[in-house]
């Protein structure tokens, strides 16, 4: 199985590729897409929409793992503006036919490091051992789109497995 994990925002976007092969994880590629200076909102969307559009279209990820939004309470706009850069992430999968499976920060964390509560340092720590890196991946959106898709990988599988299970137990049933 294939994954293709998204730290969304505006600014930078932040990506990952890893998959499945033999009960091993082994990483594709990660990177950013970056958003040129100066640009408008509908450019910068543009920009996501094609940068992700290209990964898809060379990786052909089984699924999609994406950060749910939060917003502070003194700062709803920011909430509002990331909600356009998941506008864009959503539809390049949707076009390609990829299923879309977002996760709270918490979450994420918790699958990665074994704590909800886990320190930015402690997510990339986890990162770095899990994928075998000699540093930590910047900036900062790659570690954290390898922790979304480490996170959809696992929990995608253990969701289908579940599924599998419960549709075994019906037909035992009759």
């Amino acid at each position: 199985m294939k994954v293709l994990g998204i730290d969304p925002g505006l600014g930078i976007t932040g990506y990952a590729v890893i998959e499945r092969v033999d009960g091993k994880i082994r990483l594709l590629e990660a990177g950013v897409i970056r958003g040129k200076s100066k640009t408008t909102l509908p450019e910068r969307i543009h920009e996501i929409y094609v940068g992700l559009e290209e990964i898809v279209n060379q990786f052909k990820p089984d699924a999609m793992g994406l950060e749910e939004l939060y917003s502070f309470y003194k700062r709803p706009r920011t909430a509002i503006l990331m909600g356009h850069a998941r506008g864009a992430i959503v539809l390049a999968a949707a076009n390609a036919g990829i299923p879309v499976y977002s996760y709270s920060a918490t979450r994420i964390k918790k699958v990665v490091t074994g704590s909800g509560q886990a320190s930015k340092a402690q997510m990339q720590r986890a990162i770095m051992h899990e994928f075998k890196l000699t540093e930590i991946p910047k900036p900062p959106d790659v570690a954290d789109a390898l922790g979304i898709a480490l996170t959809c990988l696992t929990l995608v599988k253990s969701d289908s497995t579940k599924l599998k299970d419960i549709l075994n137990n019906i037909g035992k049933r009759q």
